[in-house]
């Protein structure tokens, strides 16, 4: 609990004294069941209370903060980390295997709502939704162009790169897997 006081409660409530519903940083649905993020902080907390998220993949490789940590705890949310290293040189890569393993926890509906975020919700991000949406056979001029709505001026080339070359397969349990997801597009997708 926090207290705010009285000249700033207007600030984290609406006139019917419930909270302000604040969306993260560059949110927005993915698909159905699947939103995307930069980091949440405090102020968003309601907001995905109110989207019902089960479960948070994280991208970055710091440690996870602790208010949020301690907000997950308390609404039964999961929290995945993938310590993805920013692709920001030729010698930093996304590992495909990290990519995978996320992709498997995205096409399995006992983990949603789920949210995917790093810290601007641009690039990392940006590399998993594009895989993601290899997995859904998108065309990469299309993955390109949501890949850039949301990365704007500070697009990477290494991201879209990676999101070229990213052989798109992955593990998946048949009986719960999204209706959105279709494996039969995906020859390399294995059932576990």
């Amino acid at each position: 609990h926090f207290f705010v006081p009285q000249h700033l409660f207007s600030t984290f409530m609406g006139e019917d004294r419930e909270p302000y519903l604040i969306p993260n940083i560059n949110f927005s649905m993915v698909c159905p069941g699947v939103y995307r993020s930069g980091y949440p902080s405090r102020r968003n907390f309601s907001f995905l209370k109110k989207l019902g998220i089960k479960t948070i993949i994280y991208l970055c490789p710091e440690e996870y903060a602790q208010g949020n940590r301690e907000f997950c705890a308390a609404n039964d949310i999961q929290i995945m980390c993938y310590g993805i290293e920013g692709n920001k040189e030729p010698f930093v890569d996304i590992p495909d295997g990290v990519i995978q393993d996320a992709l498997s926890q995205i096409v399995d509906v006992r983990n949603h709502p789920i949210l995917i975020h790093c810290n601007k919700g641009k690039h990392r991000t940006g590399a998993l939704v594009g895989c993601l949406r290899k997995l859904q056979g998108w065309s990469l001029t299309s993955i390109f162009d949501e890949y850039n709505r949301f990365a704007g001026t500070k697009g990477r080339m290494m991201d879209q790169q990676f999101i070229e070359l990213f052989d798109p397969s992955v593990r998946y349990e048949a009986e719960h897997i999204p209706k959105w997801f279709r494996p039969e597009l995906v020859p390399r997708s294995v059932p576990r």
